[in-house]
């Protein structure tokens, strides 16, 4: 475990107030969701995370081991598999399961093959209406990028065995690359947050879809933004109040790669853009975030320097925080979690609050005490207090 020693303020690039506080030992803990000598973990942001008191759970991808340069060292020949690992102590032990075995099998966000070891599961027809507000509920959403097409599953045992796969409409769109973000509004009500390809078929932008009958239609709500010359993809969403949303995004404009944010205030209808959440990721990373118990949001993202700043001790790859006391107006200092990062392949969180106020985040990660493979990593952090940012 890397330990930080001191409380430093540290100026950083592409920050909002070009300050950055590096957490201290005593506020943050590293610990190993997944490791294996010779295999790659990866990606819990195209998966899912979901919380029952001390108990987390969080997708993943698994696949070999394979060095293809400074990024995505997956072997793009063998068999990539959807994992979930599960911890019942708030994060500090885990314990990997494969869904397939229980009912879930996506068929998406492959960058190698396929697994064979288990059939291809056929789209259902969903019989009897979601009841989202089941305490053991659980939904995961996967899709193709680009223009693809999503599908979804749903658990009411805390993700050990799923019903599905059931098809989500294209929405007028050429296709749709969804990953597992929603908010419940009610028993038969729930909103999703997904990417749906550009009119040339690209990724993509987000668009806001709901449904108010327990999944049997899911209807178009509104599109957040206008298309992008680039990409606008991957949101993040929190209920703010009855009838308020804020949504952060991940998007590259030219070379610049950043975290956008969005706020409605009738319920998804409409958005409004505010400030950037952060203007600078790197080489770009998607945003995870969570309405904290005070009421305050937290953003996780990796920031990914470029291999050849790391070779030259120029830049660091790091998982980084920002708070926000008011609704995503504005947001705080980078909370830098950790920057031991040895090439640009992190990030790509999921984010959950303990009981105890600690909050868990989980991405993959790569370093030189571990070695060459990616893992996925997870730091339970003790956020200051409110007013202390």
């Amino acid at each position: 475990m890397k330990k930080f020693m001191l409380f430093l303020l540290i100026v950083l690039p592409g920050t909002h107030n070009n300050l950055s506080a590096q957490v201290a030992a005593k506020d943050v803990q590293h610990v190993k969701v997944y490791y294996e000598p010779g295999m790659y973990g990866g990606w819990p942001a195209n998966n899912g995370i979901w919380i029952w008191g001390n108990e987390i759970l969080v997708g993943f991808s698994k696949g070999y081991y394979k060095d293809l340069g400074p990024k995505h060292n997956i072997d793009r020949d063998k068999p990539q598999l959807h994992l979930l690992a599960r911890s019942k102590d708030g994060g500090n032990t885990w314990v990997i399961e494969d869904p397939a075995t229980r009912g879930l099998v996506p068929h998406g966000h492959f960058i190698a093959k396929p697994r064979t070891d288990v059939p291809q599961q056929k789209v259902q027809p969903l019989k009897e209406p979601i009841n989202f507000q089941h305490p053991g509920f659980a939904l995961a959403a996967y899709s193709n990028s680009d223009a693809g097409e999503s599908r979804y599953w749903y658990s009411y045992d805390k993700g050990y065995n799923w019903n599905g796969p059931f098809a989500l409409p294209n929405f007028g769109t050429p296709g749709t690359a969804a990953r597992t973000d929603y908010i419940i509004d009610g028993k038969n009500e729930c909103t999703l947050f997904i990417t749906a390809a550009k009119s040339n078929g690209k990724e993509g932008r987000v668009i806001c879809v709901k449904t108010t009958d327990g999944g049997k239609t899911w209807l178009l709500r509104s599109r957040i933004g206008g298309e992008p010359e680039g990409y606008d993809i991957m949101p993040a969403s929190v209920r703010i109040s009855k009838n308020e949303i804020l949504v952060t995004t991940r998007k590259k404009e030219g070379d610049v790669s950043l975290i956008p944010a969005w706020y409605s205030s009738d319920n998804g209808k409409s958005w409004n853009q505010l400030q950037n959440a952060c203007d600078d990721t790197g080489i770009g990373n998607p945003p995870a975030m969570i309405r904290l118990k005070d009421g305050r949001i937290c953003l996780v993202y990796g920031y990914r320097s470029d291999a050849e700043s790391i070779a030259a001790n120029t830049k660091t790859s790091d998982i980084r925080a920002r708070l926000s006391s008011d609704n995503g107006k504005s947001w705080s200092r980078e909370y830098i979690l950790r920057n031991d990062g040895s090439g640009q392949d992190v990030g790509y969180p999921r984010i959950v609050q303990r009981p105890d106020g600690k909050i868990v985040a989980i991405y993959y990660f790569m370093d030189n005490k571990t070695g060459r493979e990616r893992y996925i990593g997870a730091t339970i952090w003790d956020p200051p207090a409110f007013g202390k940012e």
